[in-house]
């Protein structure tokens, strides 16, 4: 299937998942990269420029990815921006619409190389958009530093000390960082990064409820890879974890791939705490894609065997797998398919404020949109109305 933004298309014949239902034969006209008209049953299609009868498929919105590191052999904190095109070409053929490439703590001259690459980048993928950037760390807790490097990790003392986490220079462009409210002025720097739109998430801490608390009232609203590289839930300290549950205002992100939450776990998380404040994230590593091996990343060797990474200290280091196999998982485990779309898209496009533009189908909306047989094999994947994988 080829298709450019200048050509009006005609989808028909698709079980289309809307945010609250589901049409079981619908069809989507698309003109200048949009979607101009959603209709139930079948359309005519006088004046489309061409017309794909996707009978048997599920339209989903694009899934959009807020946390990757990178994937086939790509690590977005040495990458060139022929690299990330590589990554976003990749992603695309997974269903992935959009993606904010993550840096992982590190000297300020590696994060000065990653953002240029970035920058060049976000003009000229074919794949995948790039939305911006996360920062994950590096002010964040040592005790709970997962797979990320300490020696790199900082407190806050003023806005200076953000002064070489550079910005991309797309007025558009989305800026997210994961903080640890408890280090060093760390509810100072929740205000700071606020105060500048940043999005802020909450991650790799050991924080209480009255702390938490300060931080959200700052502009932390969200949390990131909720359960993981945080304080455990318990009886007498419910810390990061029950603080998220609890909080209905609170919204966080999660990785499905059964290693670092159980099957059972992700139904639970669903039933506590809401599909409709979930996000997926794949939290991928350049190993991705790639399968079993050994892999150098971040400095050190990580280890990929049976779809799990390792390193050296016996940390999970990330994940391999992509949005479609978290949507896969999701829905093998029980949710719904509009609780997928949600959790995939709807959610994601609305924390990084790009919600009024896509991450749902509906009309005005970007043509951003994944097809899935009823295997949950991808069909179709259509960026802006282009068809950036498709037969």
């Amino acid at each position: 299937m080829t298709a450019s933004i200048g050509k009006t298309l005609l989808l028909r014949n698709a079980r289309i998942v809307l945010p609250d239902r589901v049409i079981e034969r619908g069809t989507l006209l698309i003109d200048a990269g949009s979607i101009a008209r959603l209709s139930h049953g079948e359309t005519a299609s006088k004046g489309a420029s061409l017309a794909y009868d996707l009978a048997g498929l599920t339209l989903f919105p694009g899934f959009i990815d807020a946390h990757i590191h990178g994937a086939v052999g790509v690590d977005t904190m040495t990458a060139a921006a022929t690299d990330l095109d590589r990554v976003s070409q990749f992603l695309a053929t997974r269903g992935v619409t959009g993606w904010l490439p993550t840096l992982v703590p590190a000297p300020a001259a590696d994060y000065a190389r990653a953002i240029k690459s970035i920058n060049e980048a976000t003009t000229s993928t074919r794949g995948a958009r790039i939305l911006g950037v996360h920062y994950e760390g590096p002010f964040v807790n040592s005790v709970q530093c997962g797979a990320l490097r300490a020696q790199f990790f900082r407190s806050f003392s003023g806005a200076g000390d953000l002064d070489d986490l550079p910005k991309l220079v797309d007025e558009h462009a989305k800026h997210m960082m994961t903080v640890a409210p408890e280090i060093d002025g760390g509810v100072a720097l929740v205000s700071e990064l606020s105060r500048r739109s940043w999005i802020v998430s909450l991650g790799h801490t050991c924080a209480d409820f009255d702390l938490l608390d300060r931080a959200f009232a700052a502009g932390a609203h969200h949390m990131t890879h909720f359960m993981n590289a945080m304080a455990p839930l318990h009886q007498r300290s419910p810390g990061p974890v029950g603080w998220g549950l609890s909080g209905d205002d609170v919204t966080c992100d999660f990785i499905a791939d059964g290693i670092h939450l159980d099957r059972q776990m992700l139904r639970l998380l669903v039933k506590l705490k809401g599909a409709d404040r979930l996000s997926l994230i794949s939290d991928a590593v350049a190993a991705a894609g790639m399968g079993d091996g050994e892999y150098e990343i971040w400095g050190e060797t990580i280890t990929v065997k049976d779809g799990r990474t390792g390193n050296a200290r016996g940390a999970i280091a990330g994940s391999v797998i992509t949005m479609l196999d978290a949507v896969r998982l999701m829905l093998s485990v029980g949710a719904s398919e509009i609780e997928v779309a949600k959790m995939a898209a709807t959610n994601p496009a609305r924390l990084l404020g790009i919600d009024q533009d896509c991450g749902s189908i509906e009309e005005g909306k970007r043509a951003d949109l994944v097809a899935l047989d009823s295997s949950g094999n991808i069909v179709l994947t259509m960026i802006g109305g282009k068809a950036v994988k498709g037969e």
